[in-house]
């Protein structure tokens, strides 16, 4: 089978025997991958500490070939699924430590990732599987890293005492992970600000039913005049100076919620003890979710409630351009590959 391989730190699309599922373990034929930003930083080794990664990808949709001894408790041959919880936490949790038990099992210590989607058919813990109903097409693939990413983070305004009806800043709204916020935020009935850089960019964020949509370069002044500031900041953006203005929209008491990774070559997020006395906020970082919390997408999905942009398509073989363009910001959304034996 064909499957994206990076040898010597060179991507290469590669022929490999075709995996067999272990106990508990689905085979699954892959209809459509997502193209993550995370996979850009691992084919890139942006990631100081990070290394020796062979394999990529880590959203997708398809169909079970194959099962593994136990598999057949959670999984039938034969179902449509997409891959839930995304690159972190997704291959395996205990389900019985402190943080399984509290709903966090990318913390658990047991805990494997999913990373090899970029492949014609892959293995995975059927555990981690979620059926996909008809109304969910095979475009939807980003939704299990991307869209579940996204969910997760509106949620924790949820947990952190954020109410509907309150308003929010989208930093990198129109992005893979941010545009899917904006939609969720939006149902969900917060008050969404989305920001991001260009008119075209800033059109889409207004499409997808933002309240206001405002350039990274004209926010520190429009939002505290038109708002007053916002209850809470949900950072996509993969760039320091995006964290920097998330910090900075915020009202006193606020919410700071990180998503996105930026290279290490940035530089350390920095705070200023008077000013984060001043404005006391809360500072959290979120990523992915739960299976139950891809369930709940899943539904969204199926209900028109929030959508995957798809603003590149492509085969295996093109992986490599299609990383130069995500790196180049050529697209809005989300790029996914349909055509895993190309």
């Amino acid at each position: 089978m064909k499957a994206a391989r990076i040898v010597d730190g060179q991507l290469g699309i590669l022929d490999v025997p075709t995996p067999e599922p272990g106990y508990e373990e689905a085979l699954i034929r892959i209809s459509s991958s997502g193209v993550c930003h995370s996979d850009l930083h691992l084919a890139r080794g942006d990631w100081l500490g990070v290394s020796g990664i062979e394999v990529l990808g880590h959203e997708a949709i398809g169909v079970v070939a194959a099962l593994g001894p136990g598999a057949e408790r959670y999984s039938r041959v034969g179902d449509r699924v997409i891959l839930g919880l995304g690159g972190t936490g997704g291959g395996y949790w205990c389900g019985a430590c402190e943080y399984c038990l509290r709903g966090e099992p990318r913390h658990c210590p047991q805990t494997r990732g999913i990373m090899g989607t970029f492949a014609e058919q892959f293995c995975v813990w059927a555990k981690s599987l979620v059926v996909l109903p008809d109304t969910v097409g095979d475009h939807e693939a980003a939704l299990a890293c991307g869209g579940l990413t996204a969910y997760g983070a509106v949620k924790k305004l949820f947990r952190h005492q954020v109410p509907p009806g309150r308003w929010v800043a989208i930093v990198g709204a129109a992005g893979g992970l941010g545009h899917y916020a904006v939609q969720i935020a939006g149902a969900l009935g917060y008050k969404v600000v989305g920001i991001d850089i260009g008119a075209d960019r800033l059109a889409f964020v207004e499409s997808l039913g933002a309240d206001i949509a405002v350039s990274a370069d004209d926010a520190l002044t429009v939002v505290p005049q038109e708002v007053g500031g916002v209850d809470a900041s949900l950072v996509f953006s993969a760039r320091m100076a995006g964290f920097n203005l998330g910090l900075r929209l915020l009202r006193p008491k606020g919410l700071f919620v990180a998503v996105g990774l930026p290279p290490t070559s940035e530089g350390n997020l920095e705070l200023n003890p008077f000013e984060f006395f001043a404005r006391d906020p809360t500072l959290i970082y979120s990523a992915v979710g739960t299976v139950q919390d891809m369930r709940e997408l899943v539904d969204m999905a199926s209900a028109g409630q929030v959508a995957t942009h798809v603003g590149r398509t492509g085969a295996l073989s093109e992986l490599d351009t299609i990383f130069n363009e995500l790196e180049a910001g050529k697209y809005v959304g989300r790029a996914i590959i349909d055509d895993l034996a190309g």
